[in-house]
Formats: structure tokens, C-alpha cells, sequence
């Protein structure tokens, strides 16, 4: 029998915006024989969240289960509130848990948070990290699905030119995320490395764009925004960097780290959340203190003089992703849903 689910999200790919896991995940359930409906698809967020509200009332009898999105920010109150309709109208609801700041929002809101986690069929995380920030919390009904990609979809190159530090940088630019490390990293580099470059892929998300344009104009600096591009283009752009920087505050298990080390560019990333679930210090990337510019540029001198770890960081890397593979992953979908 084919499964029905309704699945709520911040579905705005369409629209210009970043993919979220709402986009990726559900045509690949699609693809596994299962009927999706979508709601989430409003640029204005009193829309989406009517049009989520009025999707789950009219497919109530129609739907096996319900995926509800859910992060630290406002968008929690967003699941909330749906799971509090779900449970009225005894539909099957299942949270995926995004966000490293997500375990704060249980001891910020934990009423709240015992409804929604408590009375959810069941809780899918991403990352041992926070199954384990939920059981801490006394939520055990969390389930660890780690987020996926085709790794064919994914050119692995080993053998890349460590001449001059050429950095790729792809989210959005936001304050959590820390884009303006990323520059100053590229101000001190210079002085030993002429030729640095940095390209910096993703949309504005709160004004930070434009005080990081600002900031290269007044010192110069030779980076490239690129803005939003297709994964398929900033794949292909990756061909030409020699390193991934990860510099956000917060982060759980980033599919944009996770897709850098499937194509074999090594990652240097702030040891926040759940990264150090991901990456191995020193065996499948370089970690360093969030915010830490010292830490920060000796991580990156790493990669640069150091041809053997660089060698064993990819390699080490690669395999690593494998386990995020789709055709390793369906089976756990297969298993919750049937």
C-alpha cells in the first residue's frame, strides 16, 4: 500500500531561496513510491503557515503521516503549533530536528517542546548529536536518519594545485553563519599568500551580503559573490578551489559540508553542534574554535604545507559520506514509514 504524507516545510527553492531539507527529501521519497503533498510553499510566512494549517485540515483523513520541519527559530512555533492540530485530529506526526541551536529551544520552551517531541510519533535526528542533546533532555523517542545525497552527483578529485589558498565558502549569508571570518581569514592569508582567492555562494538572508560587499570593496580583498546558484553550478565551480570553509556560530550536520567532502575539497570548520560528530579533527578535516581567526588561519597553513594530511583528510573524507548515501539511507525511511 502506497503511504500518503503530508509534509511541512519552508518549501521556497521556487522562489529563489535556498533549498531545505523539504526540498531535497521529499522527491526522493517520491521517487520510493510514496504519495507527498506540500505545504510551505508561501514566500510570506503568515501564508505558509495557513497554508499549512488548512492543508492538514483538509487531508486529515487522507494522510498516513505528517514530516513537520522544525528549528530553534519562530519556525518552531510553526511545528507546534501544527503538531498541537495533528494531535487534535489524531494524525501521525513525525518532527526532523534542523538547527545546532535546537537543543537550547528545549530549555528555553520545554512545555512546549514536552508537547511537540513528547506526543510526535517519532523524533528523526540528523546526527548522533542532538539524539543525544534530546535524551539528555528525557526524549527518547528520537530516531537518527542522517541527511543524504547521490553521491553520484558528486565528482571526487583527489589531486588538487595547494600553490595559493583558493577558499569556497556556500551558505547564506547570515550573522550565525560568520561570513565575515571568512574575509578577515582572506585579509591575513594574503600576506603570505599574494594570490588567495575566496568565493563566497549563497543569498542574503539578513543584510549581511552587504556589509561583507562592503567590507572587500574598503580593503580590497579578492573575493567573488557569486549569490544563489544551483547546486549543479557551484559543483562545478568546486572544481577550481582548493578548500572548504565552514565558519558558522551554530550548525548541525550541513549538507554543504557533508557534499564538500563527497567531491574530496578538505574542510576547515568551527567545532560547534554537531560538527564534531561529522568531522574528525586531523583524520577527516580540520576543526577550530568558533570565531577563532587564529585558529582559524593555522588550520588552513595546515592544508597548505602539509601534502600528506591533505592526502588523508579526502581520502578519510570520502569514505566518511558514504554512510550519507542515499541508497544507504532509504532503508531507514523505508523502515519508519511502513
Amino acid at each position: 500500500m502506497k503511504r500518503r504524507i503530508l509534509y511541512l516545510g519552508n518549501k521556497l527553492a521556487h522562489k529563489g531561496f535556498t533549498p531545505t531539507n523539504i526540498d531535497t527529501l521529499g522527491p526522493l521519497l517520491e521517487q520510493e513510491g510514496y504519495d507527498l503533498l506540500y505545504a510551505g510553499t508561501k514566500k510570506a510566512k503568515l501564508l505558509r503557515f495557513a497554508q499549512m494549517v488548512q492543508m492538514i485540515l483538509t487531508y486529515r483523513k487522507q494522510v498516513d503521516y505528517v514530516l513537520l520541519d522544525t528549528y530553534s527559530t519562530q519556525y518552531f512555533w510553526f511545528a507546534y503549533t501544527a503538531a498541537r492540530l495533528c494531535n487534535l485530529v489524531d494524525l501521525k506526526y513525525i518532527p526532523i530536528l534542523h538547527g545546532g541551536d535546537l537543543p537550547k529551544r528545549l530549555s528555553r520552551s520545554p512545555k512546549s517542546a514536552r508537547f511537540l517531541f513528547g506526543q510526535s510519533h517519532k523524533n528523526i535526528a540528523p546526527s548522533r548529536y542532538l539524539k543525544e542533546a534530546f535524551e539528555k533532555a528525557g526524549f527518547f523517542n528520537v530516531e537518527v536518519i542522517p541527511n543524504s545525497i547521490d553521491l553520484a552527483d558528486y565528482p571526487y578529485t583527489g589531486k588538487r594545485s595547494y600553490t595559493a589558498p583558493n577558499l569556497l565558502w556556500v551558505r547564506s549569508f547570515a550573522e550565525i553563519y560568520n561570513p565575515m571570518l571568512a574575509l578577515k581569514l582572506v585579509e591575513r592569508l594574503l600576506k603570505d599568500y599574494p594570490m588567495t582567492g575566496l568565493t563566497m555562494v549563497g543569498p542574503d538572508k539578513d543584510g549581511s551580503l552587504e556589509r561583507c560587499r562592503s567590507y572587500v570593496l574598503a580593503q580590497k580583498l579578492p573575493v567573488v559573490f557569486t549569490g544563489k546558484l544551483s547546486k549543479a553550478q557551484w559543483i562545478s565551480l568546486s572544481a577550481d578551489h582548493n578548500l572548504f570553509l565552514n565558519t558558522t556560530h551554530y550548525d548541525n550536520t550541513p549538507v554543504s559540508v557533508i557534499e564538500a567532502m563527497a567531491l574530496g575539497l578538505p574542510v576547515v570548520s568551527t567545532k560547534v553542534g554537531g560538527i564534531p560528530y561529522l568531522i574528525q579533527d586531523e583524520i577527516t578535516g580540520l576543526l577550530y574554535d568558533d570565531d577563532s581567526l587564529e585558529q582559524l588561519h593555522d588550520a588552513v597553513m595546515q592544508i597548505m604545507t602539509r601534502p600528506s594530511l591533505v592526502e588523508k583528510i579526502i581520502s578519510n573524507a570520502r569514505e566518511r559520506v558514504e554512510e550519507y548515501s542515499w541508497e544507504h539511507v532509504k532503508s531507514m525511511w523505508h523502515k519508519l514509514l511502513t
